[in-house]
């Protein structure tokens, strides 16, 4: 289990001047860089060595290795990333972007060079393979075309695709640049099958779940001024339940498919357990509503 805390960085530079009146210049230096810098970097800005080492001394920064230093209250992962020599990438950098992940708790991504010698921690996993886009020095977080490189070697099909769905939602990345990259055949099949307008989460797992079925598929439809999970043909409604569907979003939920019943279109709820650990019933119940026509006109 990884001790490493997934929180905001730091704020910013006059954040770090705050923190450390001693050495407000080089404190705000390394805010601005993150709050995790390199020293190569501080010293391209006019820090000095002795300037530097002064705020060491004093507990104005620390030295995290060899090379690096950080502020007191850095953001732990990149202080650990730096200590390491490796780049947060994978679910944990996307978690943090805001992109969907899966696992709640997925544990410690990094990526360190290819060829790269010295052990890591057992507490990351490591990949080591080579970027799509070059990793500058000072990194310690990677770009968002890397992370989802490796979300689709490292995450099962249908994860890494509600993955990809989120980053392109949210507008990290478009799909004509995604072309350009010479990805690997798990990424191109992902580049394929992404819908880039739709909201990303367990209704992504519809798609490829139902493809089979060859009928029209609308993930996050607009009826009755309300977004559902999905539309199979024109009046069969999926709705799939997380963990914020109680009280009174539960509620709601009632009130909105019997609005939609009113409308004449047919509901089938799915709870998350289903979807994840009992999908056979759920195909079963779909296959059989649209045997009986449920989804038609």
């Amino acid at each position: 289990m990884s001790t490493f805390v997934h929180g905001p960085a730091p704020t910013g530079a006059d954040a770090g001047i705050l923190r450390c009146m001693n050495a407000p210049d080089v404190c705000g230096e390394v805010a601005r860089l993150g709050g995790v810098a390199r020293v190569a970097t501080l010293r391209d800005r006019r820090v000095t060595r002795t300037v530097l080492d002064r705020a060491v001394a004093q507990g104005d920064v620390v030295r995290v290795r060899r090379g690096w230093v950080a502020l007191p209250d850095a953001d732990r992962l990149l202080v650990a990333a730096a200590r390491h020599s490796v780049v947060i990438t994978c679910v944990t950098l996307a978690r943090r972007l805001g992109i969907w992940v899966h696992d709640p708790d997925p544990g410690v991504h990094v990526a360190a060079a290819p060829g790269s010698t010295g052990g890591k921690p057992t507490q990351f996993h490591v990949h080591w393979a080579r970027p799509l886009v070059p990793r500058h020095p000072d990194a310690l977080v990677d770009s968002v075309e890397n992370v989802l490189a490796l979300i689709a070697q490292c995450q099962p099909y249908e994860q890494a695709l509600a993955a990809w769905d989120s980053a392109l939602n949210k507008r990290l990345v478009d799909v004509q640049a995604l072309q350009r990259y010479p990805l690997r055949t798990a990424a191109r099949r992902l580049l394929t099958d992404v819908t880039p307008f739709a909201d990303a989460g367990l209704e992504t797992y519809l798609r490829p779940r139902l493809q089979w079925l060859r009928l029209p598929l609308r993930i996050q439809a607009w009826i009755a001024g309300h977004r559902v999970d999905a539309l199979v043909g024109a009046r069969l409604v999926l709705q799939i339940d997380g963990a914020q569907h109680t009280g009174p979003q539960r509620s709601e939920d009632i009130r909105h498919d019997a609005q939609l019943r009113l409308r004449g279109y047919n509901v089938i709820r799915i709870s998350y357990p289903q979807m994840m650990y009992d999908w056979p019933s759920v195909q079963d119940a779909i296959m059989r509503a649209v045997a009986q026509g449920l989804h038609l006109p």
